[in-house]
């Protein structure tokens, strides 16, 4: 499993079916592959509950997303797997099939929510207009295999 990370000041996606936004948080782009667990998912939200990267007084990275009242904006994002070791044009096999992949992405954001972190999530499957102010910025990879962070 793999989530990418960008802190930010504010935060919007819409389809035809959702819209939601968040002021100062994450966005995450969510990327479930083909040996993707729920063990990856509760992995990586502990880390990302507990990552420290938002300024305490000193102007020191020290604060994580709960002590500052931030909240995260959760994007499904298959193509995060895409391969482009041949051709011009990107294949996905690498991604989980869409079902368990959308069970372990919805698995993934209420374990988020269960450290205290109010999540809104995209439309899974769904095409979507995304829209962000970058804070800083602050561009992180989380990666889990088999529960491990790699």
């Amino acid at each position: 499993m793999k989530v990418v990370l960008q802190k930010v000041s504010q935060a919007k996606v819409t389809s035809e079916n959702i819209q939601n936004e968040i002021k100062q948080g994450f966005l995450l782009l969510v990327g479930v592959g083909e040996e993707s667990t729920y063990k990856d998912a509760d992995a990586i939200a502990k880390k990302i509950a507990k990552t420290r990267i938002f300024e305490d007084d000193q102007g020191k990275m020290n604060l994580d997303i709960h002590q500052v009242d931030g909240e995260i904006l959760s994007i499904s994002q298959f193509t995060i797997y895409a391969s482009v070791k041949k051709g011009n044009r990107p294949g996905f096999t690498n991604a989980k099939e869409p079902t368990e992949a959308n069970n372990i992405y919805r698995y993934f954001n209420e374990q988020l929510a269960s450290y205290g972190i109010p999540v809104k999530s995209g439309e899974f499957g769904a095409h979507m207009d995304i829209s962000l102010v970058n804070d800083g910025p602050i561009t992180i990879i989380f990666e889990s295999k088999d529960g491990i962070i790699q």
